[in-house]
């Protein structure tokens, strides 16, 4: 959390807000709290990030699982779901995640 408060030079608690309500995802696997850096533009979280997170996790997805969908490579998008919305396609990521249910 500490790197997180630096990198978004925002309070603890308005990043904890950030967090809860889902601009921001991340996981505790390794063994302390971490959120990809890729989720981050220019000092602010992505975005297109938290409509995305949101159809995955109505979809049924843990923090992890949607984590590592985001970031893996998709056949139909032809690149990573994180990759497409850093260009601007986060429809066409959507419409894919809300398949996924």
């Amino acid at each position: 959390m500490p790197d997180l408060v630096e990198v978004l030079d925002e309070p603890l608690g308005r990043v904890r807000r950030l967090i809860d309500e889902h601009y921001l995802v991340g996981s505790t696997r390794s063994g302390v709290f971490a959120v990809p850096s890729v989720f981050i533009v220019d000092g602010h979280p992505l975005s297109s990030l938290r409509g995305t997170v949101i159809v995955l996790q109505d979809a049924g997805f843990t923090d992890d699982e949607l984590i590592d969908w985001l970031l893996a490579d998709e056949e139909s998008l032809g690149r990573s779901p994180i990759d497409a919305l850093l260009a601007g396609h986060k429809s066409s990521v959507r419409r894919l995640a809300r398949t996924l249910a």
